[in-house]
Protein backbone atom coordinates (compact mmCIF):
# COMPACT_ATOMS: atom_id res chain seq x y z
CA UNK A 1 0.00 0.00 0.00
CA UNK A 2 1.44 3.39 -1.00
CA UNK A 3 2.06 6.05 1.63
CA UNK A 4 -0.36 8.93 1.94
CA UNK A 5 0.84 12.40 1.09
CA UNK A 6 -0.67 15.70 2.29
CA UNK A 7 -2.77 16.02 -0.89
CA UNK A 8 -4.29 12.58 -0.29
CA UNK A 9 -5.13 13.54 3.28
CA UNK A 10 -6.78 16.74 2.07
CA UNK A 11 -8.95 14.75 -0.36
CA UNK A 12 -9.98 12.38 2.44
CA UNK A 13 -10.80 15.32 4.70
CA UNK A 14 -12.94 16.91 1.99
CA UNK A 15 -14.80 13.65 1.39
CA UNK A 16 -15.53 13.28 5.12
CA UNK A 17 -16.79 16.88 5.26
CA UNK A 18 -19.21 16.19 2.42
CA UNK A 19 -20.40 13.04 4.19
CA UNK A 20 -21.05 15.07 7.33
CA UNK A 21 -23.05 17.63 5.33
CA UNK A 22 -25.19 14.74 4.09
CA UNK A 23 -25.70 13.31 7.58
CA UNK A 24 -26.41 16.65 9.20
CA UNK A 25 -28.67 17.84 6.41
CA UNK A 26 -26.89 21.19 6.14
CA UNK A 27 -26.63 21.22 2.37
CA UNK A 28 -28.18 24.01 0.31
CA UNK A 29 -29.62 21.45 -2.12
CA UNK A 30 -29.62 17.71 -2.62
CA UNK A 31 -29.38 15.99 -6.00
CA UNK A 32 -30.38 12.33 -6.13
CA UNK A 33 -29.29 10.45 -9.26
CA UNK A 34 -31.47 7.37 -9.71
CA UNK A 35 -28.99 4.60 -10.47
CA UNK A 36 -30.94 1.38 -10.63
CA UNK A 37 -30.04 -1.01 -13.40
CA UNK A 38 -32.41 0.76 -15.79
CA UNK A 39 -30.93 4.17 -14.95
CA UNK A 40 -27.38 2.98 -15.45
CA UNK A 41 -28.30 1.35 -18.77
CA UNK A 42 -29.94 4.62 -19.88
CA UNK A 43 -26.92 6.79 -19.01
CA UNK A 44 -27.14 7.69 -15.31
CA UNK A 45 -23.37 7.36 -14.91
CA UNK A 46 -22.86 10.21 -17.38
CA UNK A 47 -25.38 12.31 -15.42
CA UNK A 48 -23.59 11.55 -12.13
CA UNK A 49 -20.22 12.41 -13.71
CA UNK A 50 -21.65 15.69 -15.01
CA UNK A 51 -22.80 16.73 -11.52
CA UNK A 52 -19.50 15.65 -9.93
CA UNK A 53 -17.60 17.75 -12.47
CA UNK A 54 -19.84 20.80 -11.99
CA UNK A 55 -19.52 20.60 -8.20
CA UNK A 56 -15.76 20.07 -8.30
CA UNK A 57 -15.03 22.65 -11.03
CA UNK A 58 -17.00 25.32 -9.18
CA UNK A 59 -15.73 24.23 -5.74
CA UNK A 60 -19.28 24.03 -4.42
CA UNK A 61 -19.45 22.79 -0.83
CA UNK A 62 -23.14 22.94 0.03
CA UNK A 63 -24.73 20.68 -2.59
CA UNK A 64 -25.27 17.07 -1.62
CA UNK A 65 -24.92 14.58 -4.46
CA UNK A 66 -26.17 11.08 -3.77
CA UNK A 67 -27.70 8.08 -5.50
CA UNK A 68 -30.75 5.92 -5.12
CA UNK A 69 -32.15 2.86 -6.78
CA UNK A 70 -34.81 2.80 -9.48
CA UNK A 71 -37.65 5.29 -9.04
CA UNK A 72 -40.06 3.01 -10.88
CA UNK A 73 -40.20 4.89 -14.18
CA UNK A 74 -37.65 2.93 -16.19
CA UNK A 75 -38.80 4.33 -19.53
CA UNK A 76 -38.02 7.89 -18.34
CA UNK A 77 -34.42 7.27 -17.24
CA UNK A 78 -31.92 8.79 -16.69
CA UNK A 79 -33.70 10.55 -13.89
CA UNK A 80 -32.80 12.78 -10.92
CA UNK A 81 -34.61 14.32 -7.99
CA UNK A 82 -33.66 17.77 -6.72
CA UNK A 83 -34.55 18.67 -3.15
CA UNK A 84 -34.37 21.88 -1.16
CA UNK A 85 -35.19 22.08 2.52
CA UNK A 86 -38.87 22.92 3.17
CA UNK A 87 -39.75 22.63 -0.54
CA UNK A 88 -41.32 19.76 -2.47
CA UNK A 89 -38.83 17.65 -4.44
CA UNK A 90 -38.71 17.91 -8.23
CA UNK A 91 -38.18 14.83 -10.39
CA UNK A 92 -36.45 15.39 -13.74
CA UNK A 93 -36.56 12.76 -16.50
CA UNK A 94 -35.09 11.85 -19.91
CA UNK A 95 -31.81 13.54 -19.06
CA UNK A 96 -28.49 13.91 -20.79
CA UNK A 97 -25.37 15.79 -19.61
CA UNK A 98 -26.43 19.04 -21.31
CA UNK A 99 -29.83 19.01 -19.58
CA UNK A 100 -28.15 18.08 -16.28
CA UNK A 101 -25.86 21.14 -16.51
CA UNK A 102 -28.86 23.36 -17.25
CA UNK A 103 -30.77 21.97 -14.24
CA UNK A 104 -27.67 22.49 -12.10
CA UNK A 105 -27.33 26.14 -13.15
CA UNK A 106 -30.99 27.10 -13.11
CA UNK A 107 -32.53 25.00 -10.34
CA UNK A 108 -29.76 23.88 -7.99
CA UNK A 109 -27.82 27.16 -8.02
CA UNK A 110 -30.58 29.68 -8.82
CA UNK A 111 -33.73 28.03 -7.44
CA UNK A 112 -35.69 28.15 -10.73
CA UNK A 113 -37.38 24.88 -11.71
CA UNK A 114 -36.67 23.82 -15.29
CA UNK A 115 -40.26 22.88 -16.15
CA UNK A 116 -39.55 21.45 -19.61
CA UNK A 117 -37.55 18.57 -18.06
CA UNK A 118 -39.62 18.11 -14.90
CA UNK A 119 -42.01 15.20 -14.53
CA UNK A 120 -43.32 15.74 -11.01
CA UNK A 121 -43.29 18.26 -8.19
CA UNK A 122 -43.68 16.98 -4.66
CA UNK A 123 -43.25 13.64 -3.02
CA UNK A 124 -44.72 10.41 -4.29
CA UNK A 125 -45.10 9.24 -0.70
CA UNK A 126 -48.49 9.22 0.90
CA UNK A 127 -48.36 10.31 4.57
Amino acid sequence: MPKLNPEDLEKITEKVKRTMILREGTGHAKIIVHMGTCGIAAGARAIMSTFIKEIDDRDIKDVILTTSSCAGLCSREPMITVEFQNQPPVKYVDLNPKKAREIFDKHVLSGKIVKEYALAFGSERVP
